[in-house]
């Protein structure tokens, strides 16, 4: 699948939304942090838009990950994913540190994006 960089930045948006969430609430910090990461990034208005978006109608967590993994695993590989990783990496440690829920969050769609990736690539030869 050809990547819609407008909607990957939209999920990646969501998914920032989502580790902010992951311990119940969204720190000031983060959102700074978050503004700060995304100051160079050529599609920073996307993602703080999507970001800000789910914010504002205070979707569960749950529904919104599904989205964004249902939209990264159809998707496909992207070297975006790895920056994606450090932005959230970076969010999350601005308040207190990288709390066990944001952790989780983290490396639950690294672990599931790679395994989807690698059994298509099994599935192919």
């Amino acid at each position: 699948m050809e990547h819609n960089h407008e909607k990957l930045y939209e999920a990646f948006g969501e998914l920032l939304y989502v580790t902010a969430m992951a311990d119940g609430l969204i720190q000031e910090e983060e959102v700074s942090a978050l503004e700060n990461v995304l100051v160079k990034h050529p599609w920073a208005a996307d993602i703080k838009w999507s970001f800000n978006y789910e914010r504002k109608k205070e979707r569960g967590v749950e529904e919104v990950y599904a989205r964004v993994l249902d939209y990264c695993t159809n998707a496909g590989p992207s070297p975006e994913y790895q920056n994606m990783v450090e932005v959230m990496e970076a969010m999350a440690k601005a308040s207190d540190g990288i709390d066990t829920e944001e952790q989780k969050v983290m490396d639950t769609f690294t672990h599931t994006l790679i395994e989807k990736f690698k059994n298509d690539i099994e599935g192919i030869q």
